[in-house]
């Protein structure tokens, strides 16, 4: 049974929930079900990627929401930033269709919501990715997820990660400096870590 929120097709029960969430400022109303990652609440470790996002540090250009799930971190991006076009990515189908109906729901039209394993189906470079990467698919993915990076950003755009520091943000940290040439912490929150590396501007 593939019921894990990282695989392709969730064989689950459905279980549709509904609920409001703020995030950045905005009410988001969100349904979720069996499948997904955090289907009761926005987890707090995107919350916290969220607030400690460095938007005005971003060069012009499209945003990346690498791993989105039902959309919570692309669509409180994208309502945020209206003038910002936001992708959002998964594997998990069931995710993105949730996602899709959540930025319906919301009324928001500024992303593009697709199927992509990490970054197979990502075509175009970005000012901006953010991921909140799902551990429990392993070391292996969550690298692939920040090393990937490096090739799907524009000069001056961002990585923005969060992990929690018992799941390998330490880890994660040297494998970004490794790959970039810098990363540096800029927020710490209750053992989750934001990591955050720039690509150098003349690459």
């Amino acid at each position: 049974m593939t019921n894990h929120y990282y695989t392709q097709n969730p064989d689950v029960l459905h279980e549709e929930q509904h609920w409001p969430f703020t995030l950045l400022g905005n009410e988001l109303l969100f349904t979720t079900d069996n499948g997904v990652f955090s289907k009761n609440r926005v987890d707090y470790g995107s919350r916290v990627l969220l607030e400690a996002f460095n938007a005005a540090k971003t060069p012009a250009g499209s945003w990346l929401d690498l791993g989105t799930g039902y959309g919570p971190i692309g669509l409180a991006l994208a309502k945020r930033w209206p003038d910002r076009q936001v992708t959002m990515v998964d594997v998990n189908e069931l995710a993105l269709e949730l996602a899709r109906k959540n930025a319906t729901a919301n009324q928001i039209e500024n992303v593009e919501i697709k199927t992509s394993d990490i970054y197979d189906q990502v075509t175009q470079r970005y000012a901006a990715i953010l991921t909140n990467p799902p551990v429990r698919a392993g070391k292996q993915v969550v690298t692939a997820m920040l090393t990937g990076a490096a090739d799907h950003l524009l000069p001056g755009g961002t990585l923005t990660v969060v992990l929690q520091k018992k799941q390998g943000a330490p880890s994660a940290e040297k494998t970004m400096q490794s790959t970039f040439g810098n990363c540096t912490i800029i927020k710490k929150d209750k053992g989750y870590y934001i990591l955050e590396s720039t690509k150098d501007a003349l690459v």
